[in-house]
């Protein structure tokens, strides 16, 4: 559900971030995210994206630039601001000495969420954690802790909720869980920004991604308008008899045996199309016995822009 408020849930304009010793990690940024949708912040590592995050959660100084949030700058604004946003943070951070229920009343205390209007039992609940309710935090698994923070997070219930890589060293089960759970919190309405390496979880989850490359933005589009920016297309080639010497076509960009009878194809759609490809495998005097096509996915998108950049 996007809500159609003409404010972002976040508004970054030249923002840029150069630390102590000349290294600049944000150069002149600018992002738009749309209230109400699942956004992909993607970059190899190094690219900026925890930096932009930081600012964000107001843990690091930004050299210049503005940043809102829910239509608050973090300088005019900084409690209205972070009282809008919530931070699942790549670290696993919190006091191992407090029951997840005290670590959620604490936080919510924290925001100044009167006792009556905390939620910390239905959120543990929401991430299945309601059994480890008075349990000590430092006996919980790895993977509880993840859910702990994304709880934690949720404390005192703003309207964006930030995910730095939280399924890094996460099992498959539990990433199931905690996407189940962010679809759920989306679905009432919160912003998501999600960072990953997983690019099929991103291509899965998000409406729009951004990318970071050595602290600039190279992209940011709707999910499906970005994939359909991949040229490469591939097509295996199934034919009824032993190759040994794969035929060449200007239409190929690449052609590799896969095994004996079976051509793997590489060709930029705009210079070919699949027609055109078995044509040519055709005139070389083979005929085909099967067809396989694999689409372009978020990672061949990804690969290109961010060598390019």
């Amino acid at each position: 559900m996007t809500d159609t408020s003409p404010t972002p849930a976040i508004e970054i304009a030249n923002l840029t971030k150069v630390y102590k010793g000349g290294k600049q990690a944000l150069d002149n940024i600018n992002l738009s995210i749309p209230r109400g949708q699942i956004y992909g912040l993607l970059g190899p590592n190094g690219a900026g994206k925890s930096t932009t995050i930081n600012i964000l959660a107001g843990l690091v100084n930004k050299t210049s630039g503005t940043a809102k949030i829910w239509g608050f700058d973090i300088d005019q604004n900084p409690r209205n601001a972070k009282n809008s946003i919530g931070i699942v943070p790549q670290e696993i951070v919190f006091d191992p000495f407090f029951t997840p229920f005290e670590t959620l009343e604490n936080q919510a205390g924290y925001y100044g969420v009167p006792k009556d209007r905390r939620r910390s039992m239905e959120l543990l609940r929401a991430v299945h954690l309601e059994d480890k309710a008075n349990a000590y935090a430092r006996t919980l698994s790895g993977g509880m802790k993840r859910r702990l923070l994304v709880a934690k997070a949720m404390a005192h219930s703003p309207p964006i909720l930030v995910l730095d890589e939280p399924t890094a060293g996460v099992d498959v089960q539990l990433r199931q869980q905690l996407w189940a759970y962010v679809r759920e919190l989306n679905r009432q309405g919160v912003t998501i920004v999600l960072t990953t390496h997983y690019l099929e979880e991103a291509e899965e989850l998000c409406d729009r991604i951004g990318i970071i490359n050595h602290g600039k933005v190279i992209t940011d589009k709707p999910t499906r308008e970005l994939i359909a920016m991949a040229q490469e297309k591939v097509v295996q080639v199934t034919v009824d008899r032993d190759v040994v010497t794969p035929p060449a076509d200007p239409s190929f960009e690449k052609i590799e045996l896969s095994d004996e009878r079976t051509l793997t194809i590489t060709y930029m759609k705009n210079r070919a199309n699949a027609g055109q490809v078995l044509s040519a495998v055709q005139a070389s005097g083979l005929s085909i016995v099967d067809v396989v096509t694999r689409d372009p996915d978020l990672e061949d998108v990804f690969l290109n822009l961010t060598a390019a950049a």
